[in-house]
């Protein structure tokens, strides 16, 4: 049976990624970069992370840190993902992979938007485990709520697993997962009852979709 991973991202509270693993997620997500109103210091998020079950992704993500920063983090935090929603070169993501004491998994984030070159993504191929596309939104890096024209998928080069976020709540996942089929599917602000605060309901809820919607393409199949 095909299976959507399931990341819960912005994530601010230790009780929030208990429930959200207790909820089926598949990874949880922090930010790591300054200046956000979900951002958090390393050590936040080695907290949030305390009461996480062994095995699920611990995934942070940063936007255009100095290479040693991002690695430092990784140890600091114990991130087995980071998501790099900056202008981060290939050499840059590459270099991330393999700068800490184990390798890390590299997600890049493209932004969906006006001038959305999906030819650029090629670039990546070899260097990245994984590609996230999101809405562009200037000035934000993700938790916007709002989605973009999921058609625009098809144009992305099959270089890497393909995840899906920007806009994404329990009401339309089940669509954008059987639609798109993404390897796996982001959810932020999409699941809050405030922001930086998650909904135990909205992300119970958010979880049962993707599974309904995964069952829903193997009959298919």
């Amino acid at each position: 049976m095909p299976r959507t991973r399931v990341k819960i991202c912005g994530l601010m509270r230790a009780e929030d990624a208990r429930t959200a693993a207790q909820a089926g997620a598949d990874a949880l997500g922090v930010i790591l970069a300054p200046g956000h109103r979900r951002s958090l210091t390393s050590k936040e998020a080695a907290d949030v992370f305390a009461g996480a079950p062994e095995g699920i992704e611990r995934v942070g993500v940063f936007v255009d840190a100095p290479l040693d920063e991002a690695v430092d983090a990784v140890q600091r935090a114990g991130l087995t993902e980071v998501q790099l929603h900056g202008s981060e070169s290939p050499a840059y993501c590459a270099a991330v992979r393999t700068g800490g004491v184990a390798p890390v998994r590299v997600v890049k984030t493209f932004h969906v938007g006006a001038g959305f070159k999906a030819r650029a993504i090629e670039r990546y191929r070899g260097r990245v485990d994984a590609i996230l596309l999101d809405t562009q939104v200037e000035g934000a890096v993700g938790g916007t709520g709002r989605s973009f024209d999921w058609a625009l998928v098809e144009q992305v080069p099959a270089i890497a697993p393909v995840y899906l976020a920007g806009g994404l709540t329990p009401e339309n996942v089940r669509d954008a997962v059987t639609q798109v089929r993404p390897e796996g599917v982001d959810v932020s602000s999409g699941v809050e009852q405030a922001a930086g605060s998650k909904s135990d309901e909205k992300m119970q809820r958010f979880v049962a979709e993707v599974r309904a919607a995964d069952r829903e393409i193997e009959e298919q199949q």
